[in-house]
């Protein structure tokens, strides 16, 4: 059973998106909150594997929540599920942690196969966004990776198969620590702010078909 939270201010889309959860066998919707602040709580007591995390709130945004969580919750897998895909909103977002993005336009269907996927490290991005966040790297040098070593490519592999640094560790049989040097030094090299942007470029430059 996949462990869900739901944290959304609106009562009746939190508890619509729940009763649904609620019919899928996969599914164990273990809590919600109705703001941030709440749900940072929630989260530390409930340990979710998945949160569906939406942005503007009362009492702490979804982007504060989502970095807050990360610090002390790591595996989680936050899919952020708004109305809003403004780059000052989808930015923040994904740099704060979040592993997926979703619109509420998306159908119950959608968002609980996402919540499916991100389980099993595949990040779901509505085509907006990746439309934005392709846009955003067109400035990036085609040829950053030709300075990455092999050991950083398997890294980068790894990354865009959605892997924590500790399931690189594991796979690729080395310390964490030396996954995060490598990790920080992928960034640097391509550019990139974050594990998902580097993914992103991996997938634009095609590197590993």
């Amino acid at each position: 059973m996949i462990r869900v939270m739901v944290v959304d201010d609106h009562d009746v889309v939190r508890k619509g998106v729940i009763a649904y959860l609620n019919t899928e066998d996969e599914l164990d919707v273990v809590g919600e909150a109705a703001s941030g602040i709440e749900g940072v709580e929630a989260a530390r007591k409930l340990q979710p594997d998945v949160i569906l995390m939406d942005l503007i709130m009362e009492n702490g945004t979804g982007i504060e929540a989502t970095e807050q969580i990360m610090t002390f919750l790591p595996e989680c897998k936050i899919i952020i599920l708004t109305s809003y895909y403004e780059d000052e909103k989808v930015f923040p977002a994904l740099e704060a942690g979040a592993f997926s993005y979703m619109l509420k336009t998306s159908s119950a269907d959608e968002i609980a196969s996402a919540i499916k996927k991100a389980y099993q490290g595949e990040t779901v991005i509505e085509p907006k966004v990746a439309s934005k966040m392709m846009n955003r790297f067109r400035i990036t040098p085609s040829q950053a990776h030709d300075e990455l070593t092999n050991r950083e490519l398997e890294v980068l592999k790894c990354i865009n198969e959605g892997m924590t640094n500790l399931e690189i560790s594991e796979t690729l049989y080395i310390g964490i620590k030396t996954v995060k040097t490598h990790v920080s030094n992928i960034l640097s090299k391509l550019g990139v702010q974050d594990r998902t942007q580097a993914a992103v470029y991996a997938h634009r430059n095609q590197l590993f078909k």
